[in-house]
């Protein structure tokens, strides 16, 4: 259905890229956010008001840092859910607690409307080129009504099943993604201060069982000092891995390897990182272990 009107909330770090890539294929895009900048970077046209928005947009996405922030924008009187109308659908790119989303997609239900959590990965930027993962949960049907708006943005779309199943993926997700880069930033260091070739240890790496995201992604970069900005930052990590300890204590699951990322974005956050990309928590750790810094002394280094 070319011809429905879609609107974007939330045009920070990934729904900025998000939504400019929307535009860059095509797509006319009605946006909302606190900060008037990020819509007129986005490429969108301004909604006056999240209600505004909700009159103007067949199709909504989401893309907000949290629960709280998503839950302030779909309840009350100027919110989402009092606003919308039959056959509407919301996708909420955000990473977000099951509980409250599953209670959001029954008042949207309740309206006729469909909410879907759909959880993201790729950062940054497979964003700009349209390469994201999505794992969504909700109505397989309303799902495939939308398939035009999310093939911009996305290689990959798994339906992962009912409502909150799409935010309970993107929590384990993130909390593999997180023990990796934080235990790979750890090993680096360590690397760093027994004076080895962090090429070479990189390259061992990828050809040896040690191999993980972070030594294939994101250190081939920041040992050269290219920390990949404009990703999850260290406060959204330490967030997403505080959902997921909550969801292991609601199933009844044991989590002995929570402490250790919880530690090191935790170091992060308090030692000044909070609002940097998440990558720089090898930074914080190299603070903390003698002020070691990856790329200090690389020949390569730009």
């Amino acid at each position: 259905m070319p011809d429905r009107r879609i609107g974007f909330i939330g045009l920070g770090n990934m729904g900025g890229r998000i939504t400019r890539r929307l535009v860059e294929s095509g797509l006319e895009i009605l946006g909302f956010d606190t900060r008037p900048e990020n819509i007129a970077a986005s490429g969108a046209a301004a909604a006056e008001s999240v209600s505004a928005l909700a009159a103007g947009a067949d199709v909504i996405l989401l893309s907000l840092p949290d629960s709280r922030v998503v839950e302030a924008v779909v309840d009350g009187p100027d919110g989402l859910i009092a606003h919308s109308r039959a056959g509407q659908i919301v996708i909420d790119l955000s990473t977000a607690a099951p509980d409250s989303t599953r209670r959001i997609a029954e008042e949207f239900d309740a309206r006729g409307a469909a909410f879907l959590d759909a959880g993201i990965s790729g950062g940054a930027a497979a964003a700009e080129q349209g390469r994201l993962t999505l794992m969504v949960g909700g109505d397989a049907t309303a799902l495939a009504s939308v398939s035009d708006v999310l093939k911009p943005i996305a290689s990959q779309v798994f339906h992962v099943g009912a409502s909150g199943a799409g935010h309970v993926t993107k929590l384990l997700n993130n909390f593999l993604n997180a023990v990796a880069l934080s235990a790979t930033a750890e090993v680096m260091i360590a690397a760093k201060k027994s004076g080895l070739d962090l090429d070479t240890v990189l390259a061992v790496f990828n050809e040896s069982s040690g191999v993980n995201f972070a030594t294939l992604n994101r250190f081939p970069k920041i040992v050269h000092g290219d920390y990949l900005k404009g990703g999850l930052t260290n406060s959204l990590m330490l967030k997403d891995i505080t959902l997921y300890v909550d969801l292991l204590a609601r199933l009844g699951v044991t989590s002995f390897h929570s402490a250790g990322p919880v530690a090191s974005f935790g170091l992060a956050r308090a030692l000044g990182y909070a609002d940097e990309i998440s990558n720089t928590v090898v930074d914080a750790l190299g603070d903390v272990s003698g002020g070691v810094r990856l790329h200090e002394g690389n020949e390569e280094d730009s």
